[in-house]
């Protein structure tokens, strides 16, 4: 039983950890109304599951580098308040695997939507 509360109790961590992601981060919130967006376009165009899953795949990889990018920079911004240049190449490598996820999101979206899978 106290096995299933520790469980129980480290969703609450994750969904608390969430919340303070899209409270407080701009550019969460920007994939959460494109998230929105493209949900709803999905919906509308009756996409495959398929389709859909490779939708949900590009979704879900934007968010999880965009969860480990902004806890990176806030651990790098704990560590030191100044500037140094590891911190700032660790913030700059943690920004670019943000982008490289965008730019396959966005890949994904324009092949799923207007291109036909064989």
């Amino acid at each position: 039983m106290r096995s299933v509360y520790k469980l129980l109790h480290s969703f609450h961590y994750a969904f608390q950890g969430l919340s303070t992601l899209v409270r407080s981060e701009r550019n969460i919130q920007l994939h959460l109304l494109a998230t929105v967006v493209i949900l709803l376009l999905g919906w509308l165009k009756g996409l495959t599951y398929m389709r859909w899953w490779l939708l949900l795949l590009a979704i879900a990889l934007v968010w999880i580098t965009e969860a480990l990018n902004t806890a990176l920079e806030r651990l790098c911004n704990k560590v030191s308040t100044e500037r140094h240049p590891l911190i700032k190449e660790v913030k700059d490598i943690g920004a670019a695997a943000v982008l490289i996820a965008a730019l396959f999101a966005l890949l994904t979206g324009i092949i799923v939507f207007f291109f036909p899978l064989h």
